[in-house]
């Protein structure tokens, strides 16, 4: 596969902008191994490999275990994520299948239960950062392969 664009040195001033978005949710209170997870599955439903391949790694080298990451497609038959996890995969779902969900009252409270208002506005940005990314990446058809996480 080959990239059709170089999105980042065509617009910079844009590319810039996501950066930010990104530095904004890695600085919040937000856990980075929960951070990871939600864009994990944000890309999982939006089909990224891209995006697959720099969060599973990322997810890697922050201690996230391989039986989760490989679990997290079917987070809801399994016992292996948190109540917190949990209520922020399914406002990910929620969210990034928006044309086909709503974000309901029962889902809002139930992630009210676990996250204070400043971590929730955080949590959306994070989720809708991801999406935003999803859909650059896949557009632009970004080649997955290379990426190296930081450790």
């Amino acid at each position: 596969m080959e990239a059709r664009l170089d999105y980042y040195s065509i617009a910079p001033d844009a590319a810039k902008i996501m950066i930010e978005f990104e530095k904004y949710t890695k600085a919040s209170n937000l856990d980075a191994a929960l951070l990871e997870l939600v864009k994990t599955r944000a890309s999982q439903i939006n089909g990224c490999a891209f995006c697959l391949d720099m969060h599973t790694k990322d997810a890697r080298a922050k201690g996230e275990t391989e039986q989760r990451l490989y679990a997290l497609n079917a987070w809801r038959e399994t016992d292996f994520y948190t109540k917190k996890e949990r209520v922020a995969l399914a406002l990910t779902e929620a969210i990034t299948q928006i044309s086909t969900n709503s974000i309901s009252d029962q889902l809002y409270d139930s992630v009210r239960e676990h996250f204070n208002e400043k971590d929730f506005v955080d949590l959306v940005y994070a989720i809708n950062t991801i999406n935003s990314w999803n859909r650059l990446a896949i557009t632009m058809r970004a080649v997955p392969g290379d990426y190296q996480a930081k450790r």
